[in-house]
């Protein structure tokens, strides 16, 4: 019998709270069934296993990240649209660090095309609509903007920008300077 109260979303929900307190790869089963004091047996009728509780947390944080996108969006063209997405993923990542890594997770193709990655793809093609891309440079695109998100957040985020001058806001936004300067200027084959 499932405890009352308890609903998948709910322990997704509470799942993706611990992930930004210890880390997703501190997130279990085991984990989450102690913050709500039941036993781990409880959770079995709303998560498979830890795999699925994580699969779930992913889609979660993919979901918020990708209205908050969505939002920062809204009237933007060019370079500003491309500073307004780019904020969202950094603010995100400062703000819900488990989240973040969460929604790093390797999907099943299945599981990716149902859930908000395919939003964030379209997202990203709309930005890059205003600079006029064709393909297949639209999708390398794609895949430098994804590359500098990810990367300069986790690299800021471990510390590594943490010894070095100027700020790391400055060089943020010289970078989205020089990437909406790439864009603008993409080079032919």
């Amino acid at each position: 019998m499932a405890r009352v109260g308890l609903t998948t979303e709910r322990l997704a929900r509470a799942g993706a709270e611990l992930a930004d307190e210890v880390g997703f790869d501190e997130v279990t089963v085991s984990a989450l069934a102690r913050r709500f004091d039941v036993k781990v047996a409880s959770l079995y009728s709303h998560v498979k296993n830890s795999q699925d509780l994580k699969t779930r947390i992913a889609l979660l944080a993919l979901e918020e990240l990708a209205d908050r996108c969505a939002a920062a969006l809204a009237g933007r063209a060019g370079k500003d649209a491309l500073a307004a997405f780019a904020n969202v993923y950094r603010d995100y990542a400062r703000e819900h660090p488990g989240r973040y890594a969460a929604a790093q997770l390797r999907l099943d193709p299945e599981t990716a095309a149902a859930g908000a990655g395919v939003r964030h793809a379209q997202m990203t093609r709309a930005i890059l609509r205003g600079y006029d891309l064709a393909e297949p440079d639209q999708t390398h695109a794609v895949r430098l903007l994804g590359s500098f998100f990810h990367g300069y957040v986790s690299l800021e985020m471990g510390g590594g920008f943490s010894h070095s001058t100027p700020d790391t806001q400055v060089t943020w936004e010289r970078t989205l300077d020089a990437l909406d300067a790439l864009l603008r200027n993409w080079p032919a084959v």
